[in-house]
């Protein structure tokens, strides 16, 4: 055990060296598979230890490529981001932020309660962090700056709202997690729709407390434009707005919740949905639908990219033992199950620091989420936590993309340790929600149990 303990070291110690070199993460981490493979084959000796003769160099490489490739798990991945992209050119986002202004304008913190709202839709639409990131930056931050709202309360709110397409359905996260956890989507699908709603829930609370207490950092709506504002065309506008993507959500997940269409084929009928409401809005030309396909090609392959970089990375780390090498860790910890769980979701969050979501669900996931399944969780369960947990990996520095991505967007005077100052509360509020889905395990259980 002892020389496979120092090859599992010398695994991650190589993959660390180079990550920070600023290589391409899908390449470090094909690259060190692709690597220690050789080594086994041709000089075992060198590293004194010889893996699983399975891991033949040629045969390894070719079989991790046509298994990504292939995957048929993997489908509704492209088809739910181009969804994302040809939702982003509707001008959907647009719409609903003027109407939920008005709506609610008279709360406190209306507009950024309004933001949150707008989050929620668009995370059931599209899926893609970026994507909401960016138009939530675009679209809301001017108009919170000029209603006088505190500049790190906007942009924390802001960037934790949009991170919540990652968690609420479709998700994209949740369609490679089922992948590689073995765990039907659908049933990933159902039992995220509490979680993240939930964590939207704590959101909206928090902005109210805020306004209640700093009425002068997140203002009400001024009185010229609530008089401004006719009730009964500020419903239609409102209903106008929201019918749609609405509508969109319901044909996708709906035909999933009711067992009307796999995710594969409810990832078909979103994209075709997303191209008819951006028809609709007359935003569909030829133009359009070529930068969608070209961006959803680019997402799809660097994506596909990191997939196969991280299976054999992963392959290669069970052939020299080192799944054992985990779990025996692990089961030696002295800790009831309950503890060690605890500790593999402590080990989640400190590696969101410096790695982004898809390394970890790719690399540690399939590693531990079985090791602690064992133990007696239930693995739906254990996925929800893993999910949550891994919220804050978009809004912790150095690393979140979020963060990158609300930088790029802002308007100009943000700085990043603006951005970083507001995210703290959100990311707080993301601990307490994943304490919640620990303690109340139902609201992640309870949907996938009443729909079978």
């Amino acid at each position: 055990m002892a020389t496979e303990v120092l090859f599992v070291f010398l695994l991650f110690s190589t993959f660390a060296v180079l990550l920070f070199t600023g290589y391409p993460v899908a390449l470090v981490l094909g690259g060190v598979g692709i690597l220690f493979a050789v080594l086994g084959e041709y000089l075992p000796d060198l590293i004194g230890y010889e893996p699983d003769a399975n891991l033949r160099f040629v045969g390894f490489v070719t079989n991790r490529v046509f298994d990504t490739l292939s995957s048929y798990s993997l489908i509704p991945m492209a088809m739910f981001i181009f969804m994302g992209y040809m939702l982003d050119r509707s001008g959907i986002g647009d719409r609903l932020l003027a109407a939920m202004r008005l709506a609610l304008g008279r709360a406190p913190g209306g507009l950024a309660l309004s933001v949150v709202i707008i989050g929620v839709v668009l995370a059931a639409s599209t899926g893609i962090v970026g994507a909401s990131v960016v138009l939530l930056a675009t679209i809301a931050l001017p108009p919170m700056y000029q209603a006088g709202y505190d500049k790190r309360f906007s942009l924390g709110t802001v960037g934790a709202t949009g991170c919540l397409g990652i968690l609420i359905p479709p998700s994209i996260m949740l369609v490679v997690m089922g992948e590689q956890l073995q765990i039907p989507v659908g049933d990933l699908f159902m039992a995220a729709v509490l979680p993240g709603l939930l964590l939207a829930a704590l959101y909206a609370a928090y902005i109210i407390v805020f306004a209640l207490l700093k009425p002068k950092s997140a203002p009400a709506l001024s009185a010229e434009d609530r008089r401004a504002a006719v009730a009964g065309s500020m419903l239609v506008e409102m209903l106008k707005a929201l019918i749609a993507p609405l509508a969109l959500i319901f044909a996708v997940l709906g035909s999933i919740f009711m067992g009307i269409a796999s995710p594969t084929e409810a990832s078909g009928v979103g994209a075709g949905g997303a191209a008819l409401l951006a028809f609709m809005a007359r935003k569909l030309d030829w133009k359009t639908l070529k930068e969608v396909c070209y961006l959803t090609g680019k997402t799809t392959a660097f994506l596909y990219a990191l997939i196969f970089g991280a299976s054999c990375f992963s392959v290669i780390l069970r052939g020299y033992g080192g799944d054992e090498v985990i779990a025996e860790a692990l089961h030696s910890l002295p800790l009831p199950p309950t503890g060690v769980l605890l500790v593999v979701l402590g080990i989640v969050f400190l590696l969101g620091f410096v790695l982004d979501w898809m390394e970890i669900v790719l690399i540690v996931a399939p590693l531990v989420v079985p090791i602690v399944v064992d133990m007696g969780f239930d693995p739906v369960w254990v996925a929800m936590l893993l999910a949550v947990c891994l919220q804050t990996s978009f809004l912790t520095p150095p690393v979140g993309t979020a963060l990158f991505y609300l930088k790029s967007a802002a308007p100009p005077g943000t700085t990043v340790g603006d951005i970083y100052r507001g995210i703290v509360p959100f990311v707080a509020l993301q601990l307490f929600g994943l304490f919640l889905v620990w303690i109340f395990s139902a609201l992640a259980l309870w949907l996938p149990k009443a729909a079978y």
